[in-house]
């Protein structure tokens, strides 16, 4: 009697390189930190976003839109610009330590780039849900992509890496969303619209 022929392994299935990245911006630490988290590791998890078991980047930059309505409600434009570049600096710092708290220079867990990422892209906009909604999504997306010369910084594994490719991704987002606005501006025209307030003053 002839062996009965071997099983046939079923084809490995590619995954998309974007998938790919989103499920491994997931899953970055190192071993169990054995000491509590400080006021440094805590500013740069943003509190209890950083710690979100799933899409901590994501939940990470839902957590900045509080932020970002509190600026536009009681700060002056020009202020909750240096606001951005003073936590910015802070933010390189804190990564610097979670990194070093958490064993991986750009672990999980650390979500304060994405704070200042989507502030940098919200710069100068008049706070609505439509444009912090409309932010959001652009500033993700170029997040996740990282055109150059976000994905330079993106290789530099230190807090100022960590901070800089996501400040780079927030102008690209910056960008973005006022071109949206203008196409807006142009196609539908002006009154009672949310793009007509949310482009920079």
């Amino acid at each position: 009697m002839s062996p009965a022929p071997a099983p046939i392994d079923p084809p490995e299935q590619s995954v998309p390189p974007l998938l790919a990245r989103l499920r491994a911006r997931g899953r970055r630490a190192g071993p169990r930190p054995r000491t509590p988290p400080d006021a440094w590791v805590l500013l740069a998890a943003w509190g209890p976003c950083g710690y979100a078991p799933v899409a901590p980047g994501t939940v990470g930059t839902l957590g900045a839109i509080p932020l970002y309505w509190a600026l536009d409600r009681w700060v002056h434009p020009g202020a909750a610009v240096a606001f951005t570049v003073a936590l910015a600096a802070l933010g390189v710092l804190a990564a610097q330590r979670a990194g070093r708290y958490w064993g991986v220079a750009d672990a999980s867990p650390i979500v304060i780039d994405e704070v200042v990422g989507y502030l940098v892209t919200m710069a100068f906009v008049p706070f609505s849900w439509p444009a912090a909604v409309a932010g959001f999504f652009l500033f993700r997306l170029f997040d996740v992509t990282k055109p150059w010369p976000a994905s330079a910084f993106d290789r530099v594994k230190n807090g100022f890496g960590v901070v800089m490719d996501d400040v780079v991704a927030g102008v690209f987002a910056w960008g973005a969303l006022q071109g949206l606005a203008l196409a807006l501006r142009l196609l539908a025209g002006c009154p009672g619209h949310w793009w007509c307030e949310g482009v920079a003053r």
